[in-house]
């Protein structure tokens, strides 16, 4: 059997809002933007630049109860982790683009890795690994 994760979803309160952040400030490319009529909303889908068939559907919240959970979809805890070959390009980049790291970069045993917010507060890892395995 294989099996492989191939999107995960993230609440957002605005479409096109975080299609800007996400391609603008983090660079992803737009993989998706389609109206589903059937289902009176967008499938959109976004992912980072060269990350193959992972990615993050933005999913704009419909109601009440999905608009309280928009940045706190891991209650507090980091929810997503990205991936770099060169952690200090991309670190230099994000902070020239106003991205808030809310923990400085540290060279640990597994990588060098640096907490930063997106657009609504959910806590990301910026994460260049070592050799180590995962």
């Amino acid at each position: 059997m294989s099996q492989s994760l191939i999107h995960v979803a993230l609440v957002v309160r605005d479409y096109d809002e975080a299609i800007a952040w996400y391609t603008g400030v983090l660079g992803f490319e737009l993989v998706d933007d389609t109206f589903q009529p059937d289902q009176g909303k967008r499938r959109v889908v976004v992912r980072p630049k060269g990350a193959g068939a992972a990615s993050i559907v933005l999913a704009q919240a419909s109601n009440p109860a999905q608009m309280r959970h928009i940045g706190h979809q891991a209650g507090g805890r980091v929810f997503l982790f990205l991936g770099t070959d060169d952690f200090w390009r991309d670190h230099a980049a994000y902070t020239a683009k106003g991205v808030k790291f809310i923990r400085e970069p540290v060279v640990a045993d597994y990588g060098t890795v640096a907490v930063f917010e997106d657009l609504y507060g959910n806590l990301w890892d910026l994460i260049q690994k070592t050799d180590a395995p995962s």
